[in-house]
């Protein structure tokens, strides 16, 4: 399946942030990175919203992971690490969004501003592709908006990352690649 763009489309990055640095995934970092910006280049320039979300802590709720670990309760990032990468060349027009959940709906005002954009569509790019992404494309699509997934500027573990491809993702939206939503964008009048 590939992505069709719809008249408003948001670009959504989850997690791209100096925290994330340096943990093994599928596809390298980098490359998840410089397909992310490339996107947010392509949208700005067609005045199409671009989201940049980060993530601050975790969620206030105890968990038997955080009980097996002695953590309960939310956590807090150090700051250094919820620093977007300087590589997505934030903007003054960018939706910025930082978030304390896996997903970037439940704990921020993001379905407001996209709607106060016009977005209909959310195109969906960061990590951790079974986290960050994956929740944040679950809640939108419960929210009505239609979901497409750049396969290749997301990133996660690789069989974490896979299974969320081939089995999840198909079921709440499309799926294409860097090269493919760059077309479409370019082809925008």
């Amino acid at each position: 399946m590939s992505i069709e763009l719809e008249q408003t489309p948001a670009l959504v990055v989850i997690d791209l942030q100096t925290g994330i640095l340096g943990y093994p995934t599928a596809h390298p970092i980098e490359q998840v990175v410089a397909n992310s910006a490339q996107l947010a280049a392509a949208f700005r320039a067609k005045g199409l919203p671009v989201v940049l979300v980060n993530v601050a802590g975790t969620a206030p709720g105890r968990t038997d992971r955080g009980k097996a670990t002695g953590r309960a309760g939310g956590q807090t990032l150090p700051v250094e690490a919820t620093a977007l990468l300087p590589e997505l060349d934030q903007q003054p027009s960018d939706i910025t969004v930082t978030k304390r959940t896996l997903g970037a709906f439940l704990s921020t005002d993001l379905d407001a501003r996209l709607k106060e954009a016009g977005a209909t569509q959310i195109v969906l790019t960061g990590v951790s592709t079974t986290s960050g992404v994956e929740s944040t494309a679950r809640s939108a699509y419960e929210l009505g908006y239609h979901v497409a997934f750049v396969t290749d500027a997301m990133s996660d573990a690789l069989e974490a990352h896979e299974a969320s491809i081939a089995h999840q993702f198909p079921k709440l939206g499309e799926l294409g690649t860097t090269a493919e939503v760059l077309e479409l964008v370019a082809a925008r009048d």
